[in-house]
C-alpha cells in the first residue's frame, strides 16, 4: 500500500530527508546538511522545512543507535559472551550511536530550515 505525500507536505521532506541521510550519512556533516535542505526544500518554509529537518535527522539517530546496538550483541556473541555483549554492546552501543547522530539531527535542523527559506511557495 502506498501512502499518498502530497506536494509540499512536511511528511514528503521528513521522508526524502531520511533517505537522503541513510545514503549520505557516511560524509560527515555535508551529507546531514544536504538531507536537511532536501527536506526543508521539500516541506516547503523555513519552520515547516526546520521541522523536516530534525525528524529525518531523529529517526536517522533511532536507526543507527539501533544498529550499533544489534552490531554490540553480534561481536560479544561472536566472543562466547552472548549475555554480556547484550548489556554491554546495547548499552554502549546505543549510547554512542545516539550521541554520534545528535549532532546530524541538529546539522539536519539548519540545514532545513535553509531550505524550507529558500522555498517558501
Amino acid at each position: 500500500m502506498l501512502i499518498h505525500l502530497p506536494k509540499g507536505s512536511i511528511g514528503l521532506g521528513i521522508v526524502a530527508g531520511f533517505t537522503l541521510l541513510l545514503l549520505l550519512g557516511w560524509v560527515p556533516v555535508v551529507g546531514a546538511l544536504i538531507a536537511g535542505l532536501v527536506a526543508g526544500l521539500l516541506a516547503r518554509g523555513a519552520t515547516r522545512g526546520a521541522f523536516a529537518g530534525l525528524l529525518a535527522g531523529i529517526l536517522g539517530a533511532i536507526i543507527l543507535a539501533m544498529l550499533l546496538s544489534v552490531a554490540g550483541v553480534a561481536i560479544g556473541a561472536l566472543f562466547g559472551m552472548a549475555a554480556l555483549g547484550a548489556l554491554v554492546g546495547g548499552t554502549v552501543g546505543g549510547l554512542i550511536g545516539l550521541f554520534l547522530t545528535i549532532g546530524n539531527a541538529v546539522v539536519c535542523l539548519i540545514g532545513g530550515f535553509v531550505g524550507g527559506a529558500l522555498r517558501r511557495t
